[in-house]
């Protein structure tokens, strides 16, 4: 009884001292980070924006193996090489169900990222900052958020529009048509332009008042405001500290074979401080750097950016198959895998190019465009087993246009070529002979571990080359296709391609031209949903999602699929207003 009495007089002088002394449970941080002493200093403010380039990195390169690679599967530049998950849109109506992993995975890094830069934008003001530090720090938030409802809009159409810091919770978001997310993701992106410094003035990596005017002559277009755009992209293309790169240049530029659009995907060759004058905005990675991005200690460590995994093939299981003098069946190897070399490295073949995109549109150009030379999209593979040369001396490359009739893909049975094992890819996925030293097994004939995959270079979110096809998609949609024709040739100019006639410029020409030029390097989805083309052109050049009667239900392309569903987590979270689904879901 004693015991308990001493307890009851504690909880009561504990109660008492709460409703004499209101502020005794407040706990006052001095010595931690906490909601109420950051956002005080430049460096706090500084740290601040540090954040947003990391979740823009990792939305669109590294939050995971296969989420940032959303952008490119589905479309009509790839196609899922193990099919039978929604992980690679393999099933689209897995892929896209409103409860599904994608259209939630990204609807909540967008929203994470809009939240990162209100809180900003908010705190910025309470400062004691200059007006110039103040505006500066305003204006990289905004090219942020600008970018992310810019990229929810081409995804979702009209989302809740959030321009504060939301501080308690609130459950009756509402959502705005497409055309307001995209006019404010264009004021946004307008108010960086303005108030950015120029690409001189920032480090490599940061935003520039060229990035923003990239994007906002993007946004333009998506707007049907193509004088704008056209506006919008000459203030880059004009630009003095511009130029397309037209002469080998870089860490690797007297290596044979080679050319310098190979050379704009070298490591260590994508910003200006190397002399490149092409890049407009570059994801920067360090590697093995705390924060970096990327790992050679880990192949699905947070960061990675596994381009080389998804595009290159899986030399691996590809087999000559022999009838011996005796009747028996002997399979040989032309590939050791995985080889960091012209064969792909650890490419575990996932993102399988299309015809469309490994063929058709060059059939021009085939010969001349540098673009499509071996060394920069590879069609013949150079044998590279010792034992498969003295069996066979004869047979040097693997030519996956004409492939030998005895020879076999996959585990031990008849597969399609080009498929997983051995399809066409663009070497700008990987780095041949140049993979970092931690990740070779035996370096003296490139071997790599098996923890190989990862993309060790930097990535052009932006490049000039994509500027000026914007610019002529303007142009076209001004009807004047000799400028749109114009803008197009001086990219195949420096392709050594045969230039374009203005007559034969269309919207399809200028996305087989992005295809090109771009390939895998774009965010191809992104393009696609903004223009309203991603049914179009899915049917068209990637039979893999356009026939389900050929590929199984489910894994279809249907009209709706040009915009993603709302997520129904989103939904059922705002239980004080109708956050309404996209038609069809």
């Amino acid at each position: 009884m004693k015991r308990k009495n001493i307890i009851l007089c504690i909880l009561v002088g504990l109660l008492s001292a709460s409703c004499n002394e209101s502020e005794f449970l407040k706990e006052v941080p001095e010595d931690f980070m906490s909601s109420d002493n950051s956002y005080i200093t430049t460096a706090d403010f500084d740290m601040a924006v540090n954040g947003l380039y990391y979740s823009i990195r990792k939305e669109f390169y590294g939050v995971d193996e296969n989420t940032p690679f959303d952008y490119i599967y589905g479309t009509d530049l790839v196609f899922d090489g193990e099919p039978g998950t929604s992980n690679r849109h393999g099933n689209m109506v897995a892929a896209y169900n409103p409860t599904g992993n994608i259209p939630k995975a990204h609807w909540d890094y967008l929203y994470k990222l809009i939240s990162d830069a209100n809180v900003i934008i908010g705190r910025v003001a309470a400062t004691d900052f200059s007006e110039e530090e103040k505006t500066l720090y305003v204006a990289k938030s905004r090219f942020f958020r600008g970018m992310a409802y810019r990229t929810l809009a081409y995804l979702y159409g009209g989302v809740p529009l959030v321009l504060e810091e939301i501080s308690t919770p609130k459950t009756d978001f509402v959502r705005a048509t497409k055309e307001e997310t995209l006019r404010q993701a264009l004021d946004d992106v307008k108010f960086a332009a303005e108030n950015l410094p120029d690409i001189t003035a920032v480090k490599d990596g940061e935003v520039s008042s060229p990035a923003a005017y990239h994007l906002l002559s993007e946004l333009y277009l998506a707007l049907g405001m193509d004088q704008e755009a056209v506006n919008a992209a000459s203030e880059v293309i004009d630009n003095p500290a511009f130029g397309l790169m037209k002469t080998r240049f870089g860490s690797r530029a007297t290596e044979i074979p080679g050319d310098v659009y190979w050379d704009l995907f070298r490591m260590n060759n994508q910003n200006r401080s190397a002399g490149n004058t092409e890049g407009v905005w570059v994801i920067q990675f360090e590697t093995n750097l705390p924060g970096g991005g990327s790992s050679t200690a880990d192949l699905k460590l947070d960061g990675n950016y596994m381009l080389e995994r998804h595009c290159a093939p899986m030399t691996r299981d590809v087999k000559l198959r022999v009838t011996q003098p005796d009747g028996t069946i002997k399979d040989y190897s032309p590939f050791l895998w995985p080889i960091g070399d012209y064969t792909g490295g650890r490419g575990i073949g996932w993102g399988i190019s299309t015809q469309y995109f490994s063929n058709t549109i060059w059939e021009s150009d085939f010969d001349n465009d540098i673009r499509n030379a071996n060394h920069n999209f590879v069609r013949k593979f150079a044998v590279n087993n010792p034992e498969f040369k003295a069996e066979f001396p004869d047979i040097d490359t693997i030519d996956v246009d004409n492939p030998p009739a005895n020879l076999i893909v996959g585990q031990g049975s008849s597969m399609t070529i080009p498929g997983r094992y051995l399809y066409a890819y663009q070497t700008k996925c990987t780095t041949p002979y140049n993979h970092p030293s931690e990740l070779y097994l035996n370096a003296s004939i490139w071997e790599l571990k098996s923890i190989a995959g990862t993309t060790y270079v930097d990535q052009y979110m932006f490049r000039l080359a994509e500027t000026y096809l914007l610019r002529a998609e303007a142009y076209l949609n001004l009807n004047d296709k000799t400028k749109a024709a114009a803008d197009i040739n001086v990219v195949r100019e420096r392709a050594h391609a045969n230039p374009v006639d203005p007559a034969d410029v269309d919207i399809d020409y200028i996305l087989d031209e992005r295809m090109r030029e771009l390939g895998i390097e774009e965010k191809r989805r992104l393009t696609l949903m903004r223009m309203g083309k991603l049914y179009d052109r899915v049917m068209k050049c990637n039979p893999y999602y356009a026939n389900p009667e050929t590929n199984g239900d489910g894994i279809g392309m249907q009209e709706k699929y040009n915009l993603w569903p709302i997520p129904y987590s989103a939904i059922e979270a705002n239980t004080d207003a109708v956050l309404e689904q996209n038609p069809g879901y």
